[in-house]
């Protein structure tokens, strides 16, 4: 069974080290250190396919970096790229991210994710002052009050809902014509997995459901850190009420259609979402049951 996009990564994460700056300066020194190519935000790809890496020794000592962690006891860092405005993500990396390996997806993700939390936290949310980067890159520090701050991940549920053999797509204004994907919103404050499933799916097509189950889960390194929680709810009915300030469209499609758009067959009803997108996995999951 194909796993998740975002998931993978070969990287040891080395918890350990990230509180130990003599051990963390010593990989900055490591001459096999290893540091990933970026051309802003997007990840520079080489002919295969795969992630560029360069060498420490070609990278600017202005620059601060991450330690993403080590393979095979070799050091992997990401620089952190002041980037604000524009879209979170680019046509560029949708492409790549089509032809790259899982495990480089998965390292881009995390590097992605790391780089968008510091660019948002350079300035102490509790009073104001600029924030320093510590902990090998995976925390920033405020100067004046002390307050330490660390990279968070934001929960957002994604789901199909079923009901007789179909399952609920829907479709936003700004997608490809023709793409459907599965239903998804942020969970909110006070609230579990199976409410915010079951109050998404309401909000936005009108649907009631019931009972839900989990699927799986993945990292989403766009719009901010977050982590896709995949489900599918029972639906108790399939009139739908579209609320036109989150869908175009929304329809129930069989097992057949949804392998027909999986398979970009000739004759599909539907654009499936791409395959490092975790409703792609979520609908291949549905239509395998």
């Amino acid at each position: 069974m194909v796993n998740p996009g975002f998931t993978g990564s070969p990287l040891n994460r080395v918890d350990h080290i990230r509180n130990d700056l003599e051990a963390f300066n010593a990989l900055l020194n490591d001459w096999r250190g290893r540091v990933l190519g970026l051309e802003g935000l997007d990840p520079m790809v080489s002919d295969e396919g795969t992630l560029v890496w360069t060498s420490l020794a070609e990278v600017s000592l202005d620059l601060e970096l991450i330690l993403l962690g080590l393979h095979e006891d070799r050091p992997h860092f990401v620089p952190i790229i002041e980037a604000r405005g524009g879209p979170p993500r680019s046509p560029a990396v949708w492409r790549a991210l089509s032809m790259m390996p899982a495990e480089d997806a998965a390292i881009y993700g995390t590097a992605r994710s790391l780089i968008d939390w510091h660019n948002g936290h350079r300035f102490c949310g509790q009073c104001g002052s600029p924030t320093k980067t510590f902990r090998a890159g995976w925390g920033r520090k405020c100067g004046a009050c002390g307050k330490e701050h660390f990279p968070r991940t934001d929960p957002v549920v994604i789901m199909l809902a079923e009901f007789e053999g179909k399952a609920l797509v829907g479709r936003q204004p700004s997608w490809p014509q023709g793409n459907y994907s599965a239903l998804a919103g942020f969970l909110e404050p006070g609230e579990s997995i199976e409410e915010a499933v079951r109050r998404e799916i309401h909000e936005e097509a009108g649907v009631t459901c019931g009972a839900v189950r989990y699927v799986t889960s993945q990292p989403w390194p766009f719009g901010g850190s977050q982590l896709m929680i995949a489900c599918v709810a029972e639906a108790q009915g399939s009139e739908i009420t579209i609320d036109t300030n989150e869908l175009e469209d929304a329809m129930w499609v069989t097992k057949e259609e949804a392998r027909a758009a999986l398979a970009d067959a000739p004759n599909k009803k539907f654009g499936a979402p791409p395959p490092f997108a975790i409703a792609n996995t979520l609908l291949r999951r549905w239509v395998a049951e």
